[in-house]
């Protein structure tokens, strides 16, 4: 599945795209996409910056990550992040803050064609399709170990 509103190098990790360019849509789970593309078109309504580091942006990490990501690489424990399977991304929503996009996602929440989960309290927007049984949209607050 591609996308209307989003690249192949916005959605995976820098070493992904490099080794597999195109092909790498494979790795992006399609209900994450089409929930980005309903959350982008129909309820936020504004560009969504996920990984913009081809345009010589910061963002590197914020999709799809392999094991060579540092944020994966330096983890001593098992992890099992939305993030490595393809089912996560982080982005910024243009014009907003991230909690003001939170608002308007679960304001509109019946529009979502998959549950989601939203991070809270921080300052990008956090969604994935882990589907905790929760409704539409469950949320919560990560912690570390």
């Amino acid at each position: 599945m591609n996308s209307k509103y989003f690249k192949i190098e916005e959605l995976v990790c820098r070493e992904v795209y490099n080794k597999f360019g195109e092909q790498a849509w494979m790795f992006v789970d399609n209900s994450l996409i089409e929930t980005l593309e309903i959350i982008r078109e129909k309820i936020l309504c504004v560009p969504m910056i996920v990984n913009n580091w081809k345009s010589g942006g910061e963002f590197t990490e914020r999709g799809l990550r392999c094991n060579l990501c540092k944020l994966v690489s330096t983890k001593t424990a098992p992890y099992m992040s939305a993030h490595i399977l393809g089912k996560a991304m982080d982005f910024d929503a243009k014009g907003m803050t991230a909690e003001q996009a939170r608002k308007l996602i679960k304001k509109n929440q019946i529009l979502l064609p998959y549950p989601i989960r939203l991070e809270e309290g921080v300052p990008w927007v956090h969604i994935d399709v882990y589907d905790c049984g929760g409704g539409k949209i469950t949320t919560f607050k990560k912690t570390e170990k």
